[in-house]
């Protein structure tokens, strides 16, 4: 069975305020957890259903073999059900649908012939066992047909998240099952009004980061002003934003687990919505500091800063290509804002991607997809639609519910975040490329801004 450590949740960084920014508990980057080794017989079985449908899966309450993990053992359970479900990779037997089989405490009690009858094609089977403050969590998916083991894993680490055994273990399942790198151990990163404060006439708004789905938000900017933007360092420590809390509104980077704050241009000029180049050496954004708004791009310390854009029109909002060679952003040099791209090194090969009546906020998807989302003006206000820069043929993915806007793609470019207005608020939602599984991540306050880890 491969086993996997997982680093220590709330151990390391707690309620730590440095400079206005507040250190989050600790979390392994999504990339980084790597199970030691697997035995051959695990990569080689790989569980399928009939032609035409995905395969069937079964989740039940994981078995908690000591009294005081029976909380975690419910939990991961159940967190687990929902990220293999948010994937739409298997098919998820609904839970409630379990009450008529027995419930086994050892892999020896499985009823497969129950499952089967259920239709299950695949199972997973859990052990949780606490002591004192650690955890100790087995995972096992079975083929249903032959009883045989398809996966096994075991993690240990703190007790103190019990969803992250959940994430691991689904990313694993992905990984291992269908070749596919899941979002379950990813962040998302979004700025909130919730607080209520109002400074110098404006809402504050502070940057929050919480779990894929929306759990453990989490605040970690205490500025008390007004904060805008966002964007994840692509090793998922450090969320570059803007913020107004000196005279003129900069960009700032948290590292957000170890409490410190950056101010790489030290507040010359006025510099917002930064984005991180894909390797993570350069920051591009767009400033006023020569009197009109261009694009610009500088090295994460600062340094290296370069003009790229050169045009009496506002352009604004960059994105950067999966290889980082060009940079798309909006300009209104046609007279409303649309879509542009030009290399990154130098502003040349300048050309217009969009013709919308209005276009803005793009984001591009990572590899392998080569698509630009952004947020374009429809009958009923803005909507999310997608460019595939491959065809030029463009598709919308939400339907007039709201005005929807600020898109970002998760790390494997299968989903979307998104905000959307309806019903007086702002709140984040996310949404699968193909304009299905829609659902809101948050509630509390207004939110805005999204963006996904890497």
């Amino acid at each position: 069975m491969a086993r996997l450590t997982i680093a220590g949740v709330g151990s390391l960084l707690v309620a730590i305020a440095v400079a206005g920014i507040s250190a989050v508990p600790q979390t392994p980057a999504p990339q980084s957890a790597k199970p030691a080794s697997q035995r051959p017989a695990e990569i080689e079985l790989v569980i399928r259903a009939d032609a035409g449908r995905p395969p069937r899966l079964a989740v039940p309450d994981f078995v908690a073999l000591t009294p005081d993990a029976a909380e975690a053992a419910r939990t991961i359970g159940q967190v687990l059900w929902d990220d293999l479900n948010f994937e739409r990779e298997f098919y998820l037997i609904p839970r409630d649908t379990y009450g008529t089989i027995p419930a086994a405490q050892a892999i020896e009690q499985i009823p497969f012939a129950a499952w089967r009858e259920l239709g299950a094609d695949g199972l997973i089977f859990g052990t949780v066992q606490r002591t004192g403050d650690t955890l100790q969590v087995q995972v096992r998916l079975f083929d249903v047909a032959t009883g045989r083991s398809a996966l096994a894993r075991e993690y240990s680490g703190t007790a103190s998240n019990p969803r992250l055994y959940a994430h691991t273990a689904s990313d694993d399942v992905h990984l291992q099952q269908r070749a596919l790198r899941g979002v379950a151990r990813s962040k998302l990163a979004f700025v909130s009004d919730r607080s209520g404060e109002r400074a110098e006439g404006f809402d504050v708004k502070e940057v929050f980061v919480s779990d894929y789905d929306g759990a453990n938000q989490r605040r970690v900017t205490n500025s008390r002003q007004l904060n805008l933007g966002r964007s994840w360092s692509p090793d998922g420590r450090a969320v570059a934003y803007t913020s107004f809390r000196l005279v003129v509104p900069d960009i700032f980077i948290s590292r957000i687990y170890e409490g410190i704050l950056e101010n790489p241009l030290k507040g010359v000029g006025g510099n917002y919505l930064p984005v991180w180049s894909p390797d993570g050496t350069r920051i591009a954004f767009f400033s006023n500091r020569d009197g009109n708004p261009e694009i610009y791009v500088m090295n994460r310390d600062g340094s290296g800063l370069r003009r790229l854009t050169n045009h009496p029109a506002v352009d604004s909002t960059p994105t950067w290509s999966p290889t980082g060679a060009q940079i798309a952003f909006t300009s209104d040099r046609a007279g409303q804002p649309q879509i542009y791209v030009m290399n990154s090194d130098d502003g040349s090969g300048l050309r217009r991607l969009t013709d919308e009546s209005y276009a803005d906020r793009a984001t591009w998807s990572p590899a392998p997809y080569n698509e630009i989302a952004f947020a374009a003006r429809t009958d009923t206000g803005y909507d999310i639609k997608v460019l595939d820069l491959a065809t030029n043929s463009v598709h919308q993915i939400t339907q007039g519910m709201g005005s929807n806007e600020s898109p970002a793609y998760s790390p494997s470019g299968r989903h979307l975040a998104f905000t959307s207005r309806r019903g007086g608020q702002t709140q984040v939602y996310v949404i699968g490329r193909d304009g299905r599984g829609e659902h809101q991540v948050t509630t509390e306050g207004s939110n805005y801004s999204p963006a996904w880890s890497r």
